[in-house]
């Protein structure tokens, strides 16, 4: 892949990421990198700070807490529905963790190897 198809395959990946969190919470992250590395694409996104979010912390931790989870686990799900129609790619997993306090995600795509 030469170092334009790189850049464009990023731009991509990156617009794809942002568009699910569009999707689930309103609007895109603050900070989004994308690195490729063999077969593992690795996003490290700053996500915003959602005003229900701060309620709930306030009011119900343990229900935030919860409530970041299962957002956690459908990102993973949507990205990789996106991922597999849109750029036809084959995943092993996905891999997500998010920081609440910081609300920075990172997520690793573990693709399948081609034998």
């Amino acid at each position: 892949m030469s170092q334009s198809d790189s850049n464009e395959y990023k731009k991509k990946l990156c617009h794809l990421y942002n568009e699910i969190s569009k999707e689930l919470f309103g609007f895109g992250t603050t900070l989004l990198r994308v690195s490729l590395d063999q077969n593992i694409i690795t996003f490290h996104a700053k996500h915003r700070r959602s005003p229900r979010s701060t309620a709930l912390e306030g009011e119900a931790p343990t229900l935030k807490h919860e409530v970041d989870f299962y957002m956690s686990s459908i990102y993973k799900k949507r990205i990789r529905e996106k991922l597999e129609q849109e750029m036809g790619l084959s995943m092993d997993a996905v891999l997500r963790d998010y920081d609440p306090p910081t609300q920075w995600a990172i997520t690793n795509i573990i693709l399948k190897q081609t034998e």
